[in-house]
């Protein structure tokens, strides 16, 4: 019984942050002018990093999927949802293994330096996605590349965000995640 039970509440957390972090993305998007893409300000990077810490690798990378993913489904960007997905299992696998590494040791240095990390990710992530968005239209490497060089203000801001949102909502959340997981 106590497994089915597990398995219950990993589907529930599970879902659970899939769409809070599609939310954060729905509520507020500020759009940023760029040469590649659509980039725009949104609080989906910092929740998915807080669905890592919270549920793991496996079920954190599993809801930023959901979320991130299924935001760009419903909403414009299904043609590049794929490199969204690959973007949001990186993550899951830098983070929980961050985590992992600091023994799972939830002091405020581990978890702001977990956040400065998945900023700094984001935006290697996302400099990458941009360069194969922009050869998808069938632009010549270079441009790809500086195109996508061009278009990082908004992952920059996004990831600067990631870092000093991170770790106060962790910090925040964290008593209220524990009693329900207890």
């Amino acid at each position: 019984m106590t497994t089915s039970h597990n398995t219950l509440k990993n589907i529930i957390f599970t879902g659970l942050f899939a769409a809070i972090i599609y939310i954060g993305i729905s509520l507020l998007r500020i759009p940023i002018p760029a040469m590649v893409g659509r980039p725009f300000i949104h609080f989906g990077n910092p929740l998915m990093v807080l669905a890592i810490l919270f549920l793991g690798g496996r079920l954190g990378g599993l809801a930023a999927a959901i979320g991130l993913g299924g935001f760009d489904l419903l909403n414009g960007y299904a043609a590049t949802s794929w490199l969204t997905v690959l973007e949001a299992i990186v993550m899951a696998i830098v983070v929980s293994t961050l985590f992992k590494a600091f023994k799972h040791d939830d002091e405020p240095r581990n978890i702001i330096i977990i956040g400065i990390i998945a900023g700094l990710t984001k935006i290697v992530t996302s400099f990458l996605t941009g360069i194969v968005e922009a050869l998808m239209v069938g632009t010549v490497f270079k441009a790809a590349v500086v195109g996508s060089f061009l278009s990082l203000p908004a992952t920059v801001i996004n990831s600067v965000a990631t870092a000093f949102i991170v770790p106060i909502l962790y910090f925040m959340l964290r008593p209220l995640f524990r009693r329900f997981t207890a």
